[in-house]
């Protein structure tokens, strides 16, 4: 089902949801540039194993409504997701990847601090590597002119993760493009995204990160990949000095996104977390 939420600014936030209304809740947000659809096997299987998922657009992406000043700051996606948990009737898990690891952070770390009752971050930590950072930016910035044919896109993309197969068909990928009036093809989110936003700097939103993952005091979980381009074999290394209770499962062999590249180990990944949230909830 879809569930639309409204953000302060009056912004439409849309979201889907599967399984039980009064299963433990599991609010799933996507990194940047993506789509709740990057979830939609994650939220089927969750579904069917008694919890409720429910995948959100964030704002400027896929279906959600975008910002009418063009502004994206952390500030900004944090705040959306108080909101969109104070519509939740018991505080619900959060799993972010990228983006939605950084809004959760700060969301439930800093004031004022939403309710959750866990973290799984998906392939983010405070003090990301600024090189991996710089690739997905410049790839995105360097697509805005859109793409002639879908197979032009899946072009594109095979050439950016080379070490994934480009895919045979291409109705998955047009989930993610919006075919416009002058006949090329899209991403699913609003170009000012990855335009320079003030409150980016990333050497005070990396002290914000650390000071914010400090103060979370529910359980916690890093999911990330081995040969991640943005959180590095130092980075998962001093997150862990940074956060000692909390547990960290790397995946084999991948980058940075990593439900696209290993979906059944890091759906093995999270589940295993979220089994034991319930048993200890029981």
């Amino acid at each position: 089902m879809t569930i639309t939420y409204e953000a302060s600014d009056g912004v439409a936030l849309v979201a889907d949801a599967a399984g039980p209304e009064g299963g433990m809740p599991v609010l799933i947000l996507h990194g940047g540039g993506q789509t709740r659809g990057a979830w939609r096997n994650a939220v089927a299987a969750l579904g069917a194993r008694g919890y409720r998922a429910v995948a959100l657009d964030q704002r400027g992406h896929g279906d959600s409504g975008w910002s009418s000043d063009g502004g994206y700051t952390l500030d900004r996606f944090a705040d959306d997701l108080r909101g969109v948990i104070a519509g939740f009737a018991t505080p619900p898990v959060l799993v972010g990847a990228s983006l939605g690891g950084l809004a959760s952070l700060l969301a439930v770390g800093e004031a004022p601090c939403a309710p959750a009752s866990a973290i799984v971050l998906v392939d983010i930590v405070p003090w990301m590597e600024k090189r991996g950072g710089e690739q997905v930016v410049g790839f995105m910035r360097g697509t805005l002119g859109g793409f002639d044919t879908l197979d032009q896109a899946a072009d594109a993309i095979a050439d950016y993760l080379p070490h994934r197969p480009r895919p045979e068909r291409l109705d998955g990928l047009s989930r993610n493009l919006r075919h416009r009036h002058d006949g090329r093809w899209y991403w699913h989110w609003d170009p000012n995204f990855v335009r320079p936003q003030d409150g980016w700097d990333m050497e005070a939103i990396n002290q914000r990160l650390s000071a914010a993952a400090r103060a979370v005091a529910q359980p916690l979980l890093l999911v990330h990949g081995t040969a991640s381009e943005i959180v590095s074999a130092e980075g998962a290394a001093r997150f862990r000095t940074l956060l000692p209770d909390a547990e960290v499962v790397p995946i084999a062999g991948a980058h940075h996104m990593v439900a696209g590249d290993d979906n059944d180990a890091f759906l093995g990944a999270l589940t295993a977390f979220l089994d034991r949230l319930a048993v200890k909830a029981a």
